[in-house]
């Protein structure tokens, strides 16, 4: 049997056997490093709340057991962009830029392309054509032109936008087929090392499979018995994944399974592409999707959402144990963290805070007054539209109309006003002008627009709030729960310890560049955080 790589070397994730393997994590970090580390390994944990480590520490003995212990943890760290959606946040944790910089507005207009076409699903086309700017993997490469990079998620966006425009190796999994996949952005062939991956049939192979709870139920603080957790159907232990092998593909993102399965492929892909086996830094990008499909169907809260963590402490321990038989432990850093939160069900929010009604916010009357306008006006409803909390305006439209739309869009800016659950409505050219120190909402959407973006007008519910059709956990919003993630570095350039200063995300780009000796070539965003640098990577 063709075993992944993973399952060749080391299948225990305990710390004793970490330890064993690396000859003690407290000296891995004390050796003297090389100049710069030949491989740089970014992980985003797709939907990861900061919490979630220290909540269930006790009960993490993996890879985020030994990341969170033994690397520089950032406690007070977030994303500083108000639409805190998958495609931002991925455009940022790379580049150092905040979305105004990197053009990437939301899921809805983030790598879809209709002229990349997938080479082996029937998937949506993708590519990066709407990044703008470079990324890390860029700057690398202006130094040296052998640095490599390899990308690979669930998500297209998710393995996409962490190498920017950068034609390197990113891979990403296809719904309609259970296998990996690229798009002709990337080449015209698949290489044999992921077809090696998608020939072992991981989602087939488990079609009937049952994900049951890792440990005794009872050290479970939840309950298993929420009927707001996917939609009253299927919430509760064990989740046994279809006998079809069609539809098991489809819903292997919705188990830990398919982070075991993006965490294999990126190691057969370092063995394939020998990944930080030369002189030149290389980055490996992983991004980990099934904290968010699951954080989706059961909340933040569920009984599934802490299993899942549990699993993926241990998937991530096995991938750093393999990783380090593979490669020099003293020659990698790791870099962690997600690219948004998620905000607590209302229903579930009010029961604890012992409200009766939960906060549900509805702007679909407004739209309507507004395209009724829009029509009476001999105008077509998409001369203004809306897409989430952001309102586009397509003044030529209402040019060549000969109708001005500042009378109508002020109608409508008070009309989502008197929405209940609608906390404010702000002009984006207004929002410059604002107090963006102490306001973190102004800040954030000052963050997110890019000066030349068509959207004029924005809008953010009341904190905690959801759309009133919204059926599952749902983040996006320019609140801390959404906007809240771990920040970790871990390698012998890093001093471990827990930081209380104020981090971003943006700032983790130009960290791992200071500490790979590259420069930015664009201004950004995001600063080095001196603090967790050894004294000899400092200025």
């Amino acid at each position: 049997m063709h075993l992944p790589i993973r399952y060749r070397f080391l299948r225990s994730s305990t710390f004793a056997a970490a330890l064993a393997v690396i000859g003690g994590t407290a000296g891995a970090q004390a050796v003297h490093p090389p100049t710069r580390p030949t491989l740089i390994v970014f992980l985003t944990v797709d939907q990861m709340r900061a919490e979630y480590v220290d909540q269930w520490s006790t009960q993490l003995s993996g890879g985020l057991a030994r990341l969170a212990q033994h690397g520089a943890v950032f406690t007070n760290a977030y994303h500083d962009h108000a639409v805190t959606e998958t495609a931002p946040g991925h455009s940022v944790v790379m580049s150092g830029r905040f979305p105004r910089s990197t053009g990437i507005l939301r899921n809805t207009a983030g790598v879809e392309d209709p002229q990349a076409p997938l080479l082996t699903s029937r998937d949506l086309p993708a590519s990066p054509y709407r990044f703008r700017g470079s990324v890390l993997m860029d700057w690398l490469r202006t130094r040296d032109q052998r640095s490599r990079g390899l990308s690979i998620s669930r998500k297209d966006r998710g393995a996409i936008l962490p190498m920017g425009r950068a034609k390197q190796s990113v891979f990403w999994y296809a719904t309609s087929n259970g296998e990996f996949t690229t798009s002709r952005y990337y080449g015209d062939t698949l290489p044999e090392w992921i077809r090696r991956v998608n020939s072992r049939r991981f989602a087939q192979r488990h079609a009937g499979g049952e994900w049951n709870l890792l440990l005794p139920a009872n050290q479970y603080a939840e309950p298993d018995s929420e009927p707001m957790e996917h939609e009253g159907a299927d919430f509760v232990f064990p989740h046994v994944l279809s006998s079809d092998t069609v539809r098991a593909a489809l819903d292997l993102p919705f188990t830990p399974w398919m982070d075991e399965l993006t965490l294999d492929a990126a190691l057969e892909g370092v063995n394939a592409l020998r990944l930080g086996a030369g002189s030149a830094t290389d980055v490996l990008a992983i991004s980990l999707s099934a904290t968010d499909y699951i954080g989706h169907r059961y909340g933040p809260e569920s009984r599934e959402i802490h299993d899942h963590i549990l699993r993926l402490d241990r998937s991530l321990g096995a991938f750093i144990d393999s990783l380090y038989k593979l490669r020099d432990s003293s020659a990698i850093v790791f870099a962690l963290t997600a690219d948004h939160g998620v905000t607590s069900f209302p229903e579930l929010a009010a029961r604890r805070a012992h409200r009766n009604a939960p906060i549900r916010y509805d702007v679909r009357p407004a739209v309507h007054a507004l395209q009724s306008q829009m029509r009476a006006a001999g105008l077509d409803t998409t001369a203004i539209v809306l897409d989430g909390p952001l309102v586009y305006v397509d003044r030529r439209r209402f040019a060549e109309a000969g109708v001005s739309p500042d009378p109508i869009l002020a109608r409508f800016i008070a009309a989502l006003r008197r929405a209940p659950g609608i906390d404010r409505v702000d002009r984006v050219r207004d929002l410059a002008a604002r107090d963006t120190i102490h306001d973190a909402i102004t800040r954030r959407w000052v963050h997110m627009i890019p000066p030349d973006s068509p959207v004029e007008v924005v809008f953010t519910p009341v904190e905690g709030g959801y759309p009133a059709d919204a059926k599952i956990a749902e983040h996006g919003t320019p609140y801390d729960a959404d906007a809240r993630v771990p920040v970790i570095f871990y390698g012998p350039w890093f001093i471990a310890g827990r930081y209380a200063e104020r981090a971003l995300v943006v700032d983790m780009a130009p960290t791992l560049a200071r500490v790979a000796g590259v420069t930015a070539t664009e201004h950004l965003d995001g600063h080095v955080l001196e603090r967790a640098l050894r004294p000899e990577n400092r200025q």
